[in-house]
């Protein structure tokens, strides 16, 4: 069988806050609703919105993540695959396809439920390695200016040599 690709991209706004529910294991999971919007001229050459509606399903810690930090009219990014399952009911077969998560990032940092076109996003899911400080060297000094000298004894580092 050939190679296949199931991969879904969406960057749009929560239209309710999570919902976040265990199942009997424990685990977690959460369901999300985002729209995205489509943007284009009628006939006329007038400016329309066609919004498209997706339901997102996060499970663990992902899941977790999204009901502390997401909240309606949130602007998230989301990675993941989709789904579909079935179900029959009185007789008529039923489908439903969502989008399972696998990655998530909150655009537009933290308190702001617009989720405007800022730019920056506030939470990822993924920590920056630093804590997310900034950690480069105050302006007019050099790096180099407050590293340790150099083992004397060439090749062998000692606990001096270590700088935390």
């Amino acid at each position: 069988m050939a190679k296949s690709v199931n991969k879904v991209i969406l960057i749009g706004n929560l239209t309710r806050d999570p919902e976040v529910k265990y199942t009997p294991q424990g685990t977690a999971v959460a369901k999300i609703g985002i729209a995205t919007n489509e943007r284009f001229k009628d006939k006329e050459g007038q400016w329309q919105d066609r919004p498209e509606y997706h339901n997102i399903v996060a499970w663990q810690r992902l899941a977790e993540i999204a009901g502390e930090y997401l909240k309606k009219g949130s602007k998230v990014y989301i990675e993941g695959r989709l789904q579909t399952s079935s179900w029959e009911k009185d007789g008529v077969k039923h489908y439903k396809t969502e989008v399972v998560a696998g990655d998530l990032v909150l655009l537009g940092g933290r308190g702001e439920s617009s989720g405007g076109d800022e730019g920056g996003s506030g939470f990822k899911r993924r920590e920056p390695a630093g804590g997310g400080f900034d950690q480069r060297p105050a302006a007019g000094s050099h790096e180099f200016d407050s590293a340790p000298a150099p083992a004397a004894n060439h090749g062998e580092i000692t606990d001096d040599d270590i700088p935390f």
